[in-house]
């Protein structure tokens, strides 16, 4: 099963801003309670969602640069990019069948 993508500020221009698919970007920090109950749900999207979409992981704590960029002020905060350009954003914890309408009409 595929994990999650970790991005950085280094490689997020590379495996997002340029990816061919639409992406999913969970900006998360491990001090966050809500990012440690959508993180599993983000984990199991990677291996449904493996050919389709990416699916990637953000550690604000770590990468303040790509942070800043996007404007993320509460975590999670999970933006979906399609061409380089964010196309969708989902604030807080929710459940998985609203990430996954969500994702799926970026798809289509």
């Amino acid at each position: 099963m595929s994990k999650p993508l970790e991005l950085t500020d280094s490689n997020f221009s590379d495996e997002v801003e340029n990816s061919d698919s639409p992406v999913l970007v969970d900006f998360w920090a491990e001090w966050c309670g809500p990012c440690r109950m959508v993180g599993p749900i983000v984990e199991e999207l990677a291996g449904e969602y493996e050919g389709k979409a990416k699916i990637g992981k953000v550690n604000v704590d770590h990468n303040p640069e790509v942070s800043v960029k996007y404007g993320i002020r509460s975590i999670p905060a999970l933006l979906i990019f399609k061409n380089g350009e964010v196309v969708d954003q989902i604030i807080g914890a929710v459940p998985k069948t609203h990430i996954k309408k969500q994702l799926d009409a970026q798809i289509a």
